[in-house]
């Protein structure tokens, strides 16, 4: 597995067990929280242990800091290019565990303030109870970086109003707390400042019955009313556009619209559009529209091929390109191979999507009873690693 800079004395995950309540700390706040495969781990870990607790009745996670969490940890990502399915370990963990956190069998709660980005939203959408404030950000900005929409995020944004997913996808527009609500990705929304005390009630609740989650919560929840200029208020645009067959003809028709007059919005998002990576554009688009039609463990086990594609550099090196611009360099340059959406061979495309034979597919458990087995540890990746080790 791809080696990650984490102090061995720091505890990336903090898990607190308070009588009837678990409490789940993020607490890697100087990173915003990234996830990396020790926190991937001990998230796994802690769920397990307190689905299958009787005593254990609900489950409230946030992140220590500023943020909730900025998503997966690029560096690792970065760090590992040139060893041979370094990060395939951690990316198998990550979707497994995705499909279990939504369909988890305890009442859980995700108390969400600061940034809530790609991978990190995954702790957040799925929640039988999701509490954003007025500091919370959340955007899915993956493609921008020539990667795809992940963590069950093309089942999540395929399933928003009209092609509200194809934009946020495609874009990386960020959504505040009021516009989560509005879009049905988050439960409640509750002033920052009352944040804390919030947690203290939910603590004291020492329940996991969801009406009574529910009535507590609706305590420090007030209505929202979207701000005018918000992108919800833009829909009929956003699916005129984002509906095109093609990329290339939803940029088109999203530049046609930039001319016209009070649509003064659409030119910082149409800028950040235009220098994504076109081959991660193609990817994230497909993956959407066919997420469509898709289960959640059919999105989860297509975006595991994706991931591993795109991570082996199967048609192009763009992720690790536009990891480098973003965070080792940061000069913000970077040089997309290739260069435009009309030279992404779609044939190439197909390649990504391709199914994996059946053992090297993510093993997402069918059987309710035994629906914690399918672990990393028990694939045909595991034991094709201990043989590589062996030799």
């Amino acid at each position: 597995m791809a080696q990650e800079v984490v102090n061995p004395e720091e505890q990336v995950v903090l898990g607190e067990e308070i009588d009837h309540v678990r409490l789940i700390t993020l607490n890697r706040p100087r990173q915003l929280n990234v996830i990396s495969s020790k926190v991937v781990s001990l998230l796994a870990d802690f769920l397990e242990k307190w689905e299958k607790d009787d005593n254990t009745q609900l489950i409230l996670i946030k992140g220590a800091g500023r943020a909730f969490s900025a998503g997966g940890d690029l560096r690792m990502f970065y760090d590992g290019r040139t060893s041979k399915d370094s990060c395939l370990e951690v990316v198998y963990r990550m979707y497994w565990l995705c499909h279990h956190i939504h369909t988890y069998k305890k009442t859980q709660v995700a108390l969400v303030h600061g940034i809530s980005m790609g991978g990190g939203a995954s702790l957040m959408v799925p929640m039988k109870f999701s509490v954003v404030t007025e500091k919370t950000v959340f955007s899915t900005p993956e493609a921008s970086i020539g990667f795809h929409t992940d963590c069950g995020f093309s089942y999540i944004l395929s399933r928003l109003p009209s092609h509200l997913g194809e934009f946020l996808a495609l874009t990386g527009a960020r959504l505040n707390g009021k516009e989560l609500v509005a879009a049905g990705m988050a439960t409640h929304f509750v002033p920052f400042e009352k944040l804390p005390e919030l947690e203290k009630r939910l603590i004291s609740l020492n329940s996991g019955d969801e009406n009574a989650v529910k009535s507590v919560i609706e305590e420090f929840s007030v209505d929202i009313q979207l701000d005018e200029d918000s992108v919800l208020n833009k829909l009929s645009i956003i699916d005129e556009c984002f509906s095109k067959d093609t990329v290339v003809d939803i940029i088109k028709s999203f530049g046609l619209e930039a001319s016209k007059d009070g649509n003064g919005w659409i030119g910082a998002i149409l800028k950040g559009l235009k220098r994504s990576s076109p081959t991660g554009l193609k990817i994230t688009l497909r993956s959407i529209r066919e997420g469509r039609k898709q289960t959640l463990a059919e999105c989860l086990a297509k975006e595991f091929r994706l991931t591993m594609n795109i991570l082996r550099t199967t048609i192009s090196a763009d992720v690790y390109e536009g990891i480098r611009a973003l965070t080792i360099d940061k000069d913000n340059a970077p040089k997309w191979d290739p260069p435009t959406c009309d030279e992404v061979d779609g044939s190439k495309v197909d390649l990504v999507f391709q199914p994996f034979k059946d053992n090297l597919e993510l093993q997402i458990p069918e059987n309710e009873k035994h629906r914690w087995e399918g672990k990393y540890e028990h694939s045909a990746y595991a034991a094709l690693n201990a043989t590589e080790i062996a030799k």
